[in-house]
């Protein structure tokens, strides 16, 4: 914890750098990922304070949209892209993930309730993998898809991409290799950047 607290002391001694932030903000992606502690989004996108609207979620999960019963995650896409207006929505998976590992391998979650119930959110049962491959890399993209699909059901979605004022897209990081992957919808393939 010390250099985290000692790079945070140092950090606002440029007061200057930060000073348009007070005016508000105008992010152009919303970045949906998990919240794994080795996926950066700003670290893997180089975005700088100010572009990126983050929504970090166990699995990267997009919850089913139900106005009845909000959610912070559906807050969330809302106010990204009816109040800030953006242009484009990054859902970005990773290999190594536990929450799409433990459906896939079907793990016994019982001790750990709160997230056995949000994995039922998952929006569709991973693809099948090698449950010995740690990446489970084709049911984490199978995934992407699928929370990608749950996204257009939410009628701010559905509407800014009918009138063409919102882009979706499936990003696939490689945690072991840094490596950036995006699903082609013409091959249907996660290809490197």
């Amino acid at each position: 914890m010390q250099p985290l607290i000692d790079n945070a002391r140092t950090f606002g001694q440029r007061p200057e750098e930060f000073a348009g932030h007070a005016e508000g903000q105008s992010p152009e992606v919303l970045f949906i990922t998990c919240s794994d502690s080795r996926v950066v989004p700003a670290l893997i996108t180089g975005a700088r304070p100010g572009q990126l609207f983050e929504l970090r979620t166990a699995g990267n999960i997009v919850p089913p949209y139900a106005s009845e019963r909000p959610s912070g995650e559906t807050a969330t896409v809302e106010y990204a892209v009816e109040v800030l207006g953006v242009g484009d929505i990054v859902v970005c998976g990773h290999s190594h993930c536990g929450a799409v590992g433990a459906l896939v391998r079907g793990d016994d979650l019982t001790a750990v309730p709160a997230v056995r119930d949000w994995l039922a959110h998952a929006a569709d049962e991973p693809e099948p993998c090698d449950p010995a491959d740690p990446t489970v890399a084709g049911a984490v993209q199978h995934h992407v898809l699928a929370q990608l699909l749950r996204l257009r059901s939410y009628p701010c979605v559905e509407q800014r991409l009918a009138d063409g004022r919102l882009r979706l897209h499936g990003w696939y990081y490689e945690v072991h290799t840094g490596r950036v992957r995006a699903h082609r919808a013409d091959t249907d393939a996660f290809e490197t950047l």
